[in-house]
């Protein structure tokens, strides 16, 4: 898969069931990397915004998938952003 914007918990949601489909995964393995129960990860597939980060990263990792985290070249309404990034 290429790559793609996440904005929010719903397009997440869409790309984790995209991505465990590609990886010819059923919901059972995956549920069984995770050391949780399959109705769990239906749950998490379903809403990921509602369980913790740490375990969408692990999800992400199991499923092969790498997190990209790069700044905006324009933030809202056309205003620029820095290039170089965080600032701390």
């Amino acid at each position: 898969m290429n790559e793609f914007t996440v904005q929010g918990p719903d397009t997440l949601s869409v790309l984790l069931q995209a991505y465990r489909k590609e990886a010819r995964m059923t919901k059972r393995e995956a549920a069984r990397r995770l050391g949780i129960k399959k109705q769990a990860f239906s749950a998490l597939e379903r809403n990921p915004g509602a369980v913790s980060t740490e375990r969408v990263l692990k999800l992400l990792n199991v499923l092969g998938v790498e997190v990209v985290m790069r700044a905006k070249t324009e933030g809202p309404k056309g205003v620029s952003t820095f290039r170089g990034g965080p600032a701390w």
